[in-house]
């Protein structure tokens, strides 16, 4: 087997600029993904369902408003989970702009398919780490007579938030790495610039063993950051 060093040192460029422009879509998609799912998380966690008669019966507008928030939420996570990704991105690029005569762009597309993929996964995340701090903690802030809001980011947040930072790190490293997929709408993000280039020179293992090398750099620079944070809030 014979490895031309020279090809890879030739494809830097081209990986590199394909590189910045998976971790600018990763960066932006997992922002809009991070605030998505806390806020649908939180609907998990404590919105209330059609089934609790007693809330409805002390709050007429919010026992209806607040369930069927629920409701969407939980059909929201249902409907991601359980559909593949290049779909959701096939369906964004090409059905949405048909059903609402808007033009969507790659980046766009893949920005907005990875941020709704993403929330989706995190809001379960942050549903279970809600979940798992002791009840008390919430009927203690009720009971000091605390707005909800304050409850959940003064109280239950930061525990909570230590206890998903794992769970989260794992959702950025594969959020990462899943915007290969957007290679199907033409994004030149790392995986399309691998493409490109070894259609040019047939060199398929310098390209792509490079292609792999760069993903390894960049999930292992979030998994040392993460792992430093953990460090740094874990519960003593």
């Amino acid at each position: 087997m014979d490895v031309d060093f020279q090809v890879i040192v030739d494809a830097l460029p081209d990986l590199w600029k394909g590189a910045q422009l998976t971790i600018k879509i990763t960066l932006l998609g997992l922002i809009g993904g991070v605030i998505l799912g806390a806020l649908v998380g939180v609907i998990r966690a404590y919105a209330p369902s059609w089934s609790d008669n007693e809330f409805r019966s002390k709050h007429p507008v919010g026992g209806i408003l607040l369930p069927l928030v629920s409701w969407i939420a939980k059909a929201y996570v249902l409907l991601i989970r359980g559909t593949p990704m290049v779909v959701q991105v096939m369906f964004i690029y090409f059905a949405f702009p048909l059903i609402f005569q808007v033009r969507v762009d790659g980046m766009t597309a893949a920005i907005a398919t990875l941020m709704i993929n993403s929330g989706a996964y995190i809001a379960e995340i942050v549903r279970g780490s809600l979940l798992s701090v002791s009840k008390g903690l919430y009927e203690a802030g009720l009971a000091m007579g605390l707005p909800f809001y304050k409850i959940i980011t003064k109280i239950i947040g930061p525990i909570a938030f230590r206890r998903m930072i794992p769970a989260l790190g794992n959702q950025c490293i594969i959020s990462l790495k899943d915007t290969s997929i957007f290679i199907v709408i033409g994004v030149a993000e790392l995986t399309r610039q691998g493409q490109e280039i070894m259609a040019t020179n047939y060199r398929a293992i310098e390209i792509w063993g490079a292609v792999a090398f760069f993903y390894l750099v960049m999930t292992g620079i979030i998994a040392l950051g993460l792992k430093l944070i953990e460090k740094k809030m874990r519960i003593l």
